[in-house]
C-alpha cells in the first residue's frame, strides 16, 4: 500500500502538555480539554482520555461518509447513529495498539441496505482510510 496524497482543505492543529495526564488544546481555543488515563489503566479517570477523543472523531466521521453514501444511493438515513469504540491494549511486540469497532443504527432502511451502507462508507471515511490495514476495524448494523 502506497501512501495516499492529498489536496489539503482542512488542518486542524492540536498541543498536548503532559502527554495522557495533562491538557490538549486546539489552536483555535475551540477545544481545551484535561487528559487522563482511564480508571481501567490506573488513571484517575477524571478528565477524558486520547481513545475517547479518537471514538469521538471517528464516529462524527464515520456519520458523515454515511451522509455522503447515502445521498450517491438515494437512502433515507434520517435518525441515524454511529458509535465507534476504541480499545487499546498491549501488542504481542510490547507496545501498545488500538482496535475500532464501529456500529451503526439506520432505522430507515432493510438490514441489507444499511449493511451495504455502512461498507460503502467505510471505503469513503477519511479515519477508515488512515487505519485501514494497520488497525483491526470491525463493522456492525445494529
Amino acid at each position: 500500500m502506497s501512501i495516499q496524497d492529498i489536496t489539503v482543505a482542512y488542518t486542524a492543529v492540536a498541543t498536548a502538555e503532559n502527554g495522557r495526564d495533562g491538557r490538549v488544546s486546539s489552536d483555535d481555543g475551540r477545544l481545551d480539554v484535561v487528559v487522563n488515563p482511564p480508571k481501567a489503566m490506573g488513571g484517575s479517570g477524571a478528565g477524558t482520555n486520547p481513545e475517547q477523543l479518537f471514538a469521538a472523531g471517528y464516529s462524527a466521521c464515520f456519520q458523515g461518509a454515511l451522509g455522503v453514501v447515502a445521498r450517491q444511493e438515494k437512502a433515507d438515513i434520517s435518525g441515524s447513529t454511529v458509535t465507534a469504540a476504541v480499545s487499546i491494549g498491549k501488542t504481542a511486540e510490547g507496545g501498545f495498539g488500538l482496535e475500532v469497532a464501529i456500529s451503526a443504527t439506520i432505522p430507515n432502511v432493510d438490514t441489507a441496505t444499511a449493511q451495504s451502507l455502512v461498507e460503502k462508507a467505510h471505503q469513503v471515511c477519511p479515519y477508515s482510510n488512515a487505519t485501514r490495514g494497520n488497525i483491526k476495524v470491525e463493522l456492525s448494523v445494529v
